[in-house]
């Protein structure tokens, strides 16, 4: 399931959704002081392209803190909005529910990415 999930996921916005994290971790990977939120956001871009079987655990050091706190103002709120929308259009079809709890998902990685860990179910 995951495999075709993930295949149907790319086709409608997660390719859209994982270049805006792309494009936000170029921009990041601009100055020297940004290249660890850069890359960052680079593994956030693969798993925004196959989220099917993957799960998120969120972690709670201080580091973490202070990086999502700049992250909220440098980029956290386009993507995180964009991912909103887009689980709210899915979430309107009985088909799409499943897409749109994925777009929530990422809605909350997006706002706080940092001390985030990638599962592999």
């Amino acid at each position: 399931m995951s495999l075709i999930g993930n295949i149907i996921w790319i086709i409608f916005g997660g390719f859209i959704v994982s270049l805006l994290w792309l494009l936000f971790g170029v921009l990041w990977c601009l100055s020297i002081v940004g290249i660890p939120i850069g890359l960052q956001c680079f593994k956030f871009a693969t798993l925004t392209l196959a989220p099917f079987g993957k799960d998120i655990r969120y972690g709670t050091k201080t580091t973490s803190l202070i990086l999502n706190i700049l992250w909220i103002f440098f980029g956290a709120i386009e993507i995180s909005v964009t991912c909103l929308i887009l689980g709210v259009i899915f979430c309107i079809t009985i088909i799409g529910i499943p897409f749109g709890i994925q777009y929530f998902k990422l809605a909350k990685l997006a706002f706080m990415p940092f001390g985030a860990e990638i599962i592999y179910n």
